[in-house]
C-alpha cells in the first residue's frame, strides 16, 4: 500500500508485517520534511521579528526551534531556503545581528499561520496582519505586543548544515519580557501561557492533558 507523500520506490514494504521501512537516501527534500514534521511533534514555535537593512519589520514562524544553553541563555532556530534563496529572516539576522523570538499563545493561531505567507522582502507581515508592535529594550527589532513572552536576542553563531545550506541560527537572549501573571516562583505558568504548538501540515495544537510526576533530585546546574 503506497504511503501518501512518499514515492513508492523509496519504500521497502515487508508484506505481511505492519511496519514500513524507508531508506532516506532515495527521499526528496519534501518527502523527508513531511515525515519529520509528522514525527517530531508537537514543536514550539519561534515567531521571529527581524529588521531589514531598509527598516522593514519581517515576521515569520519557525517550528524548528529550541533552547540550547541556559547560561548564557541561548536559543536556536533552523532556517531552510526557498528555491535555493536565503529566507528574509536569516538574511536580516545575519546582516543586523539582532532579532526577537515571540512566543504566541493559542489565540494567535490565525496570525501565526498567515505570517508564513511568502511576501517579497519589502513587504512587512506585521503591517499585512495589522499587528501591534512594541519597541524592544535591548535590540532594534520590535516585539509583537500581543505575545505573552518575548525574548530579545543577538546573534551568537550561524552554522550552515548540509548541501542545501540550511542555517542553524543561535541567538543569545539579552532580555526576557514576560506578561504579568505568568511568572511564579521563578517559573513560567505554562498552562496560563497556553502556547501554540505545530504539528505536521497546516495543523496546530495546544498543550492538552498535562501529567505531573514526582520531582527527581538533580545535581545543581551551576
Amino acid at each position: 500500500m503506497p504511503v501518501e507523500g512518499v514515492s513508492c520506490g523509496a519504500i521497502d514494504q515487508r508484506f505481511g508485517e505492519r511496519d514500513v521501512d524507508i531508506e532516506t537516501e532515495g527521499l526528496s527534500v519534501e518527502e523527508c520534511y513531511r515525515l519529520l514534521t509528522g514525527i517530531v511533534v508537537p514543536r514550539p514555535i519561534a515567531w521571529v521579528t527581524s529588521l531589514s537593512e531598509t527598516g522593514v519589520v519581517n515576521l515569520a514562524p519557525f517550528s524548528h526551534f529550541t533552547f540550547v544553553a541556559a547560561k548564557p541563555p541561548m536559543l536556536a532556530i533552523s532556517v531552510g531556503r526557498k528555491a535555493g534563496r536565503m529566507k528574509d529572516t536569516a538574511a536580516n539576522i545575519l546582516a543586523n545581528k539582532e532579532f526577537v523570538v515571540n512566543i504566541a499563545s493559542f489565540d494567535l493561531v490565525e496570525e501565526v499561520h498567515s505570517s508564513a505567507i511568502e511576501y517579497p522582502p519589502e513587504v512587512s507581515e506585521v503591517e499585512k496582519l495589522d499587528l501591534e508592535t512594541r519597541p524592544s529594550l535591548t535590540v532594534r527589532p520590535p516585539a509583537i505586543a500581543r505575545c505573552p513572552v518575548q525574548m530579545e536576542c543577538v546573534l551568537h553563531q550561524c552554522i550552515e548544515i548540509g548541501p542545501r545550506k540550511t542555517q542553524l541560527i543561535i541567538g543569545e537572549v539579552q532580555r526576557f519580557r514576560i506578561r504579568d501573571g505568568l511568572l511564579r516562583d521563578g517559573k513560567i505558568d505554562t498552562m496560563e501561557l497556553h502556547p501554540l504548538a505545530r504539528l505536521g501540515g497546516p495543523n496546530y495544537a495546544t498543550l492538552g492533558e498535562v501529567v505531573t510526576m514526582a520531582a527527581i533530585e538533580r545535581t545543581a546546574k551551576s
